[in-house]
């Protein structure tokens, strides 16, 4: 480490026990434009040796525990980081030099596991349902779903996962360590939107650390430091892979695939589910090409748009549509072969002072006129029902052409028709 990267970080340590309390949010807005005290942290973080690591990780504490939202995020930027070497640290078996990072993990997750008042915290997780859309799907792009008892009686319920309440821990062992940890990305992932480009190159490059060290893939990847497997389980890989598919979108589409290749390597190697699945569904989602995106904006994922009026409308349910459905199926066999021949319009089969006949649904081609020439007669005249059909004025205009065509030919007499 540099003196001058000591120096900037001895007066960092200055700076914040003599500010003022009226002070200290205009002291925390400045603080995360300050990139050479950032780069300066990090090295000491990373140096497990260095004197200033344990006052470090205190002042990080008193920043978390401070109330202020941007001190708060400050410290988060570096939670990967500190995982990464408390994991190093215990896999190398040298607890006596971590003692200070594991005391602001055990810190940072025991005040966020209570609220202001010292209760217990339970978060809650909403499960969107798949009949509604989403950001992330589209009912009509799932298939037809069948409108059965079951489905209208889950029909709008919101399924809500409930997390904790967590155990207050004192000390990081073997059997707690990755609840503690799983906990402690989970409130990384929480806050990713607000994590600098640095913080999401460090969190691919400890993803990818984690999973390959010790395998033969290390030798691949060329990572120097430990050489001993870092145990890891299923749920900590999965809130790795939540960071990592923010990384994509966001300026960092190299380090992020590479992470996720490691992640899938080694999620094989352990046979865990739940990391492969993830892992494979954000890979299957990938576009083809890399994202071009500026390091200073954001790249939002492109979703589909849901429809609009016009296009629900021709495919919703209404009370016609479901009329023209039992129409259909109450319909004879040998009314769908019959047609109607060149030149000749079809009569429908109605009485001239009440409705005989059923009326036909959306798209369905009208009756052809029975054999007889008495059954011709009785129809000449219909009261338009539909207000589709008699707006446009086309089948009114047929009828009357038919009758015209019959009273020509001597079918039927004019006595008989009321117009």
């Amino acid at each position: 480490m540099l003196a001058v990267d000591t120096g900037i970080v001895e007066e960092w340590l200055s700076e914040f026990k003599t500010a003022p309390e009226a002070s200290i949010p205009s002291y925390a807005k400045n603080l995360k434009n300050k990139s050479f005290l950032i780069s300066s942290l990090y090295k000491v973080i990373q140096d497990p040796q260095s004197e200033l690591l344990e006052p470090v990780c205190h002042q990080l504490f008193e920043f978390y525990r401070s109330g202020e939202e941007l001190l708060l995020q400050f410290t988060l930027q570096f939670l990967p980081e500190l995982i990464w070497c408390y994991l190093a640290v215990s896999a190398s078996k040298d607890l006596q030099s971590s003692g200070c990072i594991e005391a602001l993990l055990l810190g940072i997750y025991n005040l966020e596991i209570v609220d202001r008042q010292g209760h217990s915290r339970v978060l809650s997780f909403t499960i969107p349902s798949l009949s509604k859309p989403s950001v992330y799907h589209e009912p009509s792009s799932i298939g037809s779903m069948a409108l059965t008892e079951g489905a209208l009686s889950q029909h709008g319920l919101s399924k809500v996962v409930y997390s904790g309440p967590h155990l207050q821990r004192e000390m990081l062992t073997a059997q707690n360590r990755f609840e503690v940890l799983t906990f402690l990305l989970l409130r990384y992932n929480a806050a990713l939107s607000y994590m600098p480009a640095v913080s999401l190159q460090s969190l691919c490059q400890i993803c990818s650390r984690i999973c390959v060290s010790g395998y033969p893939r290390q030798q691949v990847r060329k990572y120097k430091g430990i050489n001993s497997r870092v145990p890891i389980s299923s749920e900590f890989m999965v809130q790795m892979l939540t960071g990592i598919y923010y990384a994509f979108y966001n300026g960092e589409w190299d380090l992020a695939r590479k992470a996720m290749d490691d992640i899938l390597y080694r999620a094989q190697l352990e046979l865990y589910p739940e990391p492969l699945l993830v892992a494979n569904a954000i890979k299957a989602s990938l576009p083809q090409g890399a994202i071009k995106s500026s390091k200073e904006g954001t790249k939002c994922i492109q979703v589909e748009i849901t429809p609009t009026a016009s296009r629900i409308s021709r495919n919703a349910v209404t009370s016609m549509s479901i009329r023209g459905h039992r129409w259909k199926r109450h319909e004879q066999p040998d009314n769908a072969s019959d047609t109607t021949e060149s030149g000749n319009f079809v009569i429908p089969e109605i009485s001239v002072t009440n409705v005989a006949g059923e009326r036909t649904g959306n798209g369905e081609k009208s009756r052809a006129p029975a054999e007889s020439d008495a059954q011709h007669i009785q129809g000449v005249q219909e009261t338009p029902t539909d207000p589709r059909i008699d707006c446009k004025g086309m089948p009114e205009i047929r009828r009357q052409k038919s009758v015209r065509k019959i009273m020509e030919d001597g079918i039927s007499s004019p006595g008989r028709v009321q117009f």
